[in-house]
């Protein structure tokens, strides 16, 4: 995705879903102490306990645009493509979460040999149970799938149009990405690597995704028509269930009641009652809010908001901002491990036109 103006609803959001992503790859870099940002209540409730957090900030590579966390090995997957097709840099790489240098890098299979295009990365999940990353790549209309232990590319799955998130259900030994180019859910074997399952919604513009490992269900955000697609694998027909306006991003509390939606043209995210299907709170977080993970130890939600370049820190239940941290310019997504998040922008602001990476950590309670 590529930095934008401030956005209008549908033609403007769904331009930037499509315009995916920047510029040339580099190496990692020196570790930057962005300083500990301390938080503030929305509300100034000046009686409330607020949380510090540190930002330490890194540049790591151009044309960075998602990330996830494999606890099997404590590293960071991230993922970089550069430019329009014919794309011919894009690379995995294996980020160390404590240096946030990069460990190893991987460049895709090539596609095309008279122009040098390759199978560019732009989602990514991880599946420690089977060792192995989850790709989406967008521009071919296909997710991969690579080898956490040596980056071997194992295989190409063709048919998802637009391929855009793809999230990992290690109980049900499922990884679903969604389409947004059809509206498409799908659903492959994370042992074969064969297609379990496919729901396309006409009309729909699927984009974020999270799933319930309990119940099996995938939950997709519809930014075309502001609502969630709820996806269960033993149904054939989704469920939908309203949200905020223009939905990208999605994550779900730990006891997978609660969706929380990042909310793009309205700069907000939404608190949703899954069993109810109704928005249970609404919290302003910047504009362009672009990508959401909850924390399941605090239950605080991180959202990166592009247009704003920060990232917000919410509770969920009370509906109030315990933080506004700075995430470089345009962060593009969230992730949290463990309690610390880890935000990917697009700043195109470091040497040689790299973009960085940025870890939020609580530090104290005062």
């Amino acid at each position: 995705m590529s930095a934008t103006k401030p956005l209008k609803p549908r033609t403007a959001t769904r331009r930037l879903v499509r315009n995916a992503t920047a510029l040339a790859v580099a190496a990692g870099s020196a570790l930057a102490v962005s300083g500990t940002a301390v938080a503030h209540d929305r509300q100034h409730d000046r009686s409330a306990r607020q949380a510090a957090y540190r930002v330490d900030t890194a540049q790591l590579a151009t044309g960075l645009y998602q990330s996830a966390y494999s606890e099997r090995h404590h590293v960071l997957w991230t993922t970089t493509a550069v430019g329009r097709p014919p794309v011919t840099q894009s690379r995995l790489l294996k980020v160390d979460p404590k240096t946030l240098k990069t460990k190893a890098a991987y460049t895709p299979p090539v596609t095309d040999a008279a122009t040098g295009a390759v199978e560019a990365v732009y989602g990514v999940a991880v599946d420690d149970e089977h060792d192995t990353v989850w790709t989406t790549n967008t521009r071919n209309n296909t997710v991969a799938v690579y080898s956490q232990r040596t980056g071997k590319h194992l295989a190409t799955l063709p048919g998802v149009a637009h391929a855009r998130e793809i999230v990992v259900d290690k109980r049900h030994d499922l990884a679903w990405t969604s389409g947004f180019g059809d509206g498409s859910v799908v659903a492959f074997d994370t042992r074969t690597f064969k297609e379990k399952k496919r729901v396309k919604v006409e009309g729909a513009g699927t984009a974020g995704l999270a799933v319930d490992t309990r119940t099996g269900t995938a939950y997709a955000t519809d930014l075309t028509n502001d609502r969630i697609i709820a996806v269960s694998p033993y149904k054939a027909e989704p469920r939908f269930i309203p949200t905020g306006d223009a939905p990208i991003g999605i994550d779900l509390s730990a006891d997978g009641r609660t969706a929380y939606t990042a909310n793009q043209a309205a700069g907000t995210v939404s608190v949703v009652d899954l069993r109810k299907g109704t928005v249970t709170r609404t919290v302003t977080t910047g504009a362009g809010a672009i990508s959401v993970a909850a924390d399941h130890r605090s239950g605080r939600v991180f959202v990166a908001n592009r247009g704003s370049g920060t990232t917000t820190v919410v509770d969920p239940k009370k509906g109030t901002v315990l933080a506004d941290l700075a995430t470089g310019p345009n962060p593009n997504h969230v992730t949290v491990s463990r309690g610390t998040a880890y935000v990917v922008d697009k700043s195109a602001a470091g040497a040689d036109r790299t973009d960085s990476v940025h870890r939020i950590s609580r530090t104290r309670s005062h």
